[in-house]
């Protein structure tokens, strides 16, 4: 990658000139920046930004981290799904607690080594919050190098990342690595966008780039194909009692583990061992979300129970407990409007 050292200073100043205005870059200590990564993973940038400021607000340091309790923590992450996230993120707060004396460490393997921080994530964090020179390879930058080298190897291979990896391991300067991997992340996400629009004219290394000089834009990166997502059709039971819904919280291993949900089943009838007496039942509309492996269609019915009783470890919340208290994941987002309205006729 020697003839590519002279891709960095034309980068570097566009980057300067064409950043966007982020929080964690405009503070980015360590803590922040790792906060902000982990939200990102997945996620678009406008959907983060009040996650962030709310979730440093609530938690402003990695001890506050460390001692929060799930249940606030999973409603602080609620909407920006992926909550193993979360979970990671507590867990290694406890590892800085317990091992690094509260401290955030400032070398690449403690850094690599806490719970749900992995090469790309190690490597923004030491590179911006530490000025370390190593890589911080995701989708973005997987993308740009594809398209500058010319590089037909499928993306999501782990052998093509370590290239990836070591190539740009061999041009990082180590005078701005952090400005140097996030400009390489900002102008895949701003400028090198995907699905073959990419916005070349304003790319400050057109001139390098081996997919525009060979007319290949429009075929790389190659990524190989996705398996087809499972499609389950469930009934979700919007269950209400005196301005109250039913709520019941899911295994604590699995899809959306330990959150609480609306109750739901494959198929269109109410289990009998719920043991829920239904003074009326009418059809609530139709909803669907899609996670990575597994599309939900859901068909939404309303029920009022005749009844207190819930099976052992249901619930029953007010639109208040539901606003501040349990995290339902946005799985539920399209049946919320019928849940606000019926708690609404129930007041």
């Amino acid at each position: 990658m020697e003839e590519w050292r002279g891709l960095v200073p034309p980068l570097l100043e566009w980057y300067r000139d064409n950043a966007r205005t982020l929080p964690w870059r405009s503070d980015p200590t360590p803590y922040h920046v790792w906060v902000s990564e982990i939200m990102l993973q997945q996620t678009r940038v406008a959907a983060v930004l009040g996650y962030y400021a709310r979730f440093l607000e609530a938690l402003p340091t990695v001890a506050d981290l460390a001692a929060v309790d799930e249940e606030r923590l999973m409603k602080l992450w609620q909407g920006l799904g992926y909550y193993s996230r979360a979970r990671n993120l507590r867990a290694a707060a406890w590892q800085i607690m317990e091992e690094h004396g509260g401290i955030f460490p400032s070398d690449y393997q403690s850094v690599r080594a806490l719970k749900g921080v992995g090469d790309y994530t190690a490597g923004a964090i030491c590179s911006i919050a530490f000025g370390l020179p190593v890589p911080a390879v995701d989708g973005n930058v997987l993308r740009v190098m594809a398209r500058l080298t010319g590089d037909g190897g499928d993306i999501t291979s782990p052998a093509v990342k370590r290239r990836v990896t070591g190539e740009l391991a061999e041009v990082i300067p180590t005078a701005a690595p952090g400005a140097f991997n996030q400009a390489m992340m900002e102008l895949g996400a701003t400028v090198c966008l995907p699905n073959g629009a990419p916005l070349c004219d304003r790319c400050p290394v057109r001139d390098r780039c081996a997919a525009l000089a060979q007319d290949r834009v429009d075929q790389l990166p190659v990524k190989a194909p996705k398996k087809a997502r499972r499609v389950e059709e469930r009934t979700v039971w919007l269950i209400f009692r005196r301005g109250r819904a039913a709520l019941r919280r899911r295994p604590e291993k699995g899809l959306l583990a330990g959150l609480w949900e609306f109750p739901n089943e494959l198929g269109d009838t109410m289990p009998a061992e719920w043991g829920i007496r239904a003074a009326s039942d009418s059809f609530g509309g139709t909803a669907r979300h899609i996670f990575t492996h597994i599309e939900w269609r859901l068909t939404a019915r309303v029920v009022r129970a005749a009844g207190e009783e819930l099976p052992p470890g249901w619930v029953w919340a007010d639109g208040e407990e539901l606003r501040t208290r349990y995290a339902v994941p946005g799985a539920f987002d399209g049946v919320s409007h019928v849940v606000e309205r019926e708690l609404k006729k129930g007041e």
